[in-house]
């Protein structure tokens, strides 16, 4: 049976230690990636200054834990049995400040400690979702910003309120190396603050989504990232973290008057500032909390019937555009750890050989250009976020099927083949010959463009090695 890409790059790491044996700097960097293979996959959430990345931490993982204020700083959360911080420097930990809640927010205090030497804040937090990725908040991108993200983290969640010359040049630079070039499948595209489009008309997430849209057909962005997803962290967030408080204030304005209520929510001067019956710090503390765009939808899904937190916070996670980017992050990311994993070590990897190369390197070198040039699992990858962005399309239910065959719903053998059982060995076969006829006359079909034929092929390599 032919090795999968993360038993492969496995061997290529343990022969690279044997080699380096006599370079404590070299064979410390490859224990470190090896050590990776047994921990969560790291995420970085990287944008400039403004782009909304903690608050896109704070929905994603469910509570109010970003941002830490740093400058210059990563802010790592991680699971843990209860919340916890700790201090690094360049130099390496330094303490566990104390760790507590204001306004329902994390806070941590520094007040002890030297600010300009703190390089990393890392915190841990019981969160399901931080069971299987470690998040990464980053300091606005800056020079030797990607870098650092390269050589720390698996996966990457670019976010922009509007796609510009410098994300699309950063986009570029995490892909200034042949491992990454070979394997561009590491990056989600996040247009943040997507309540903001058109000045926050009650249409901004509609209008939001449908950018997204055309920025994944995009030629300037489709081959930097697997998706491209718009997001409202701000009412992500708001429905993650939705206390009943909140709840009550928001029903109380759903409840007034609607004359009197719409004209309230003309605007975020007039709604912070105009009389009415809920208090102004109440009013304040909604703005903030979901801005006046939420605030406008949380009162007229309301109106429609969300009447209770419960729901209400559904319907606000499901418009802000959090469920795609989960979705994404789950099958684009998490699923597929190993081998976003095996990338990252290859690039490690090419680190050593770049700064100690030495003769006997000449095979590890061959080796990695081997693995890049023949794992099907980054090819099946580059399909799968084709697929779910709409980049590459496939006539019929072939689509969907494509995207089962390859493990877009589990890369388990029987997810991969529709069973909802464990089936038995003669089912599986001729699950897998039935499925590899159909592909190999569709990755041959002359109706079908070129890119879906290649669609095709990929799905075909996928039926071949289901037979191993």
């Amino acid at each position: 049976m032919s090795r999968t890409v993360d038993e492969a790059v496995w061997a290529i790491l343990h022969e690279a230690l044997r080699l380096y044996q006599d370079s404590p700097r070299a064979t410390n960097w490859l224990r470190n990636h090896i050590t990776r293979f047994d921990s969560p996959l790291r995420i970085a959430v990287v944008g400039r200054s403004g782009a909304g990345k903690s608050t896109v931490v704070n929905a994603v993982v469910g509570d109010e834990v970003a941002p830490i204020d740093v400058d210059g700083a990563f802010a790592w959360y991680q699971d843990g049995p209860q919340p916890k911080a700790t201090i690094y420097t360049p130099q390496g930990p330094l303490g566990d400040p104390p760790i507590g809640r204001v306004d329902r927010r994390l806070d941590i205090d520094l007040s002890r400690y030297d600010m300009s030497q703190i390089n990393r804040i890392v915190v841990e937090w019981p969160a399901r979702v931080l069971r299987d990725a470690t998040l990464i908040d980053t300091p606005p991108i800056a020079d030797g910003v990607s870098e650092q993200i390269a050589a720390e983290a698996d996966a990457l969640l670019y976010l922009t309120p509007q796609v510009h010359v410098m994300d699309v040049r950063f986009l570029q630079s995490t892909q200034d190396h042949p491992v990454a070039r070979a394997a561009p499948v590491n990056g989600i595209l996040i247009l943040s603050r997507a309540d903001e489009v058109g000045g926050g008309r009650i249409d901004a997430l509609s209008t939001a989504k449908q950018i997204a849209r055309r920025h994944r057909r995009d030629a300037r962005v489709r081959g930097l990232c697997q998706n491209v997803v718009a997001v409202s962290g701000l009412i992500g967030q708001a429905g993650r973290t939705m206390p009943d408080s909140e709840y009550a204030s928001l029903a109380t304005l759903a409840s007034s008057p609607r004359a009197a209520t719409d004209d309230l929510l003309l605007s975020a001067d007039r709604f912070t500032r105009s009389q009415h019956s809920l208090p102004v710090p109440v009013r304040k503390e909604l703005a903030d909390r979901l801005g006046i765009l939420g605030v406008r939808l949380a009162v007229a899904l309301i109106r429609q019937g969300a009447d209770t937190r419960a729901k209400l916070a559904a319907e606000l996670v499901q418009r802000s555009g959090l469920n795609e980017l989960r979705d994404s992050i789950g099958r684009l990311f998490i699923d597929r750890r190993e081998v976003l994993k095996a990338r990252s070590a290859l690039l490690g990897l090419d680190v050593v050989l770049r700064m100690e190369p030495r003769p006997g390197a000449g095979k590890l070198v061959t080796d990695v250009e081997r693995v890049l040039a023949g794992a099907h699992e980054f090819h099946e990858l580059r399909l799968l976020g084709g697929l779910l962005s709409g980049r590459t399309r496939l006539p019929d239910d072939l689509g969907a099927e494509a995207q089962r065959l390859i493990g877009g719903l589990g890369t388990e053998l029987d997810a991969r083949l529709g069973f909802d059982r464990p089936a038995t060995e003669p089912e599986v076969q001729a699950a897998v010959y039935d499925a590899l006829a159909r592909w190999r006359e569709q990755s041959e079909n002359p109706m079908l463009g070129s890119s879906e034929r290649d669609a095709a092929r990929v799905v075909v390599r996928s039926c071949e090695a289901m037979l191993s």
